[in-house]
């Protein structure tokens, strides 16, 4: 079994938190979190040194790799017959990506976008960048000006009440975004059509293997030209446009569910997250999350300590 560790500042540790709660499972003894995720264990210590242990451990440690590690530096995660070539970042593709996995409350968003070669400086110039680098408020402003310039996308939501469905019939979340990223792009293709783009690129969150092992469960296949790299929108404008609306959709989506409850509900995974868990019980009963929330995250038995 393959093993690495890394050292992490505070501010990955937090992130990292955030992104392996739904993977979480119990904590040893001075670590924050431990999780198991694509084959791999991963054990996050209160010295900020994170561990991962299985196959794929130096593909899952490298995605936060920025501060020194204690062995070497393990192959790239981009190391693959699927990674695309910097030529592709400027020509005309579509891009997909994808938000709210890692919020407790929300949906799951997914955008395919079109951006054609001769959209890229423009998109640049008005500021299009990884959302994850934007304000809520950033967002809203600076997609309601892609909007207006009509780019092709496509849209997916995935809705509380359907996740949890398919979550409780055995579906990971990677199969979810797998399906969610398929559809939105295969609607986007059919916008398009005659247009064939150049290519297609994803943000990678699992292998390109994993990927298409969940599209083959369900009886499709990869589309043909399709590229997979992770941190996509930092380096494509089309990803990093696609990011955008896609956490514009999740801002909106988040924004209806506050208004049906009647209350604020946070976004992310936080102690303030299972304390407005705790509230929507008491007025609306268990029950109810279902329709605002992920229910197999750990903040739901958390929320059982503020009731």
């Amino acid at each position: 079994m393959g093993q690495t560790v890394i050292t992490v500042d505070d501010k990955t540790l937090s992130t990292m938190t955030n992104y392996y709660q739904p993977y979480q499972t119990k904590t040893p003894q001075h670590a924050v979190f431990q999780a198991k995720t694509n084959g791999v264990t991963i054990t996050a210590y209160r010295s900020k040194k994170v561990m991962f242990q299985g196959e794929r451990s130096d593909e899952e440690a490298t995605r936060w790799q920025s501060g020194p590690s204690i062995q070497a530096k393990p192959s790239s995660v981009n190391d693959h017959r699927y990674a695309p070539s910097k030529a592709l970042f400027n020509q005309s593709i579509i891009g997909s990506d994808e938000t709210g996995t890692g919020d407790y409350f929300g949906p799951i968003t997914v955008v395919s976008a079109y951006v054609r070669a001769d959209q890229v400086a423009l998109l640049k110039e008005l500021g299009v960048k990884d959302s994850k680098h934007l304000t809520d408020l950033s967002i809203v402003k600076l997609a309601k000006t892609i909007l207006k310039l009509d780019l092709p996308y496509s849209l997916v939501v995935l809705h509380n009440e359907k996740y949890n469905q398919l979550q409780s019939r055995g579906w990971s979340q990677g199969k979810m975004k797998t399906m969610l990223h398929h559809t939105a792009i295969s609607h986007l293709l059919t916008k398009l059509s005659p247009v064939k783009p150049d290519g297609i690129l994803i943000d990678q969150f699992s292998t390109p293997q994993v990927y298409q092992k969940h599209l083959s469960s369900e009886g499709k296949q990869l589309h043909p030209n399709t590229y997979f790299m992770t941190k996509a929108e930092s380096h494509a404008i089309a990803v990093a446009t696609a990011s955008i609306l896609a956490r514009y959709s999740f801002v909106k989506e988040m924004d209806k569910l506050s208004k049906q409850a009647g209350f604020t509900i946070p976004k992310g995974a936080s102690k303030k997250v299972d304390q407005v868990a705790a509230q929507l019980i008491k007025q609306k009963g268990k029950e109810a999350l279902t329709s605002y929330a992920k229910v197999h995250f750990k903040n739901t038995e958390k929320a059982a300590t503020y009731l």
